[in-house]
């Protein structure tokens, strides 16, 4: 597991624009499955998962499997500075992810996630 991401590390991995749109989707959902993403970012299933590969490598974003599917959300252990980060861009640019959340809200048949308990 990486350590900590530095600022230069944060900002180069969401330089690329489906691994910021696919991180602020994430940051509003809570947590994603791939073909969740696959439908809301309007890409292919390969280039989406190379993407969140990246993501996960750096430690910005942890996956669980749940059966056939895979689910991504933002790693728990993350420094407050970057969850502060991630909401104020969320905030201030759902203009930008209208469409991606339009797609989202009209996918047909969206995986069911398991309640987890403590």
């Amino acid at each position: 597991m990486p350590g900590p991401l530095s600022p230069t590390e944060l900002f180069k991995a969401l330089a690329d624009e489906t691994r910021a749109r696919a991180v602020l989707l994430i940051v509003e959902q809570g947590e994603l499955c791939v073909c969740e993403l696959v439908c809301a970012l309007g890409d292919s299933q390969p280039k989406i998962s190379r993407h969140l590969a990246q993501l996960r490598s750096c430690g910005l974003l942890q996956d669980r499997r749940q059966g056939q599917w895979v689910y991504y959300r933002l790693a728990p252990d993350l420094p407050q500075w970057i969850g502060e980060v991630l909401a104020a861009t969320l905030t201030a640019n759902r203009s930008w992810l209208e469409q991606d959340c339009t797609r989202l809200a009209n996918m047909g048949e969206r995986p069911a996630r398991l309640a987890t308990c403590c």
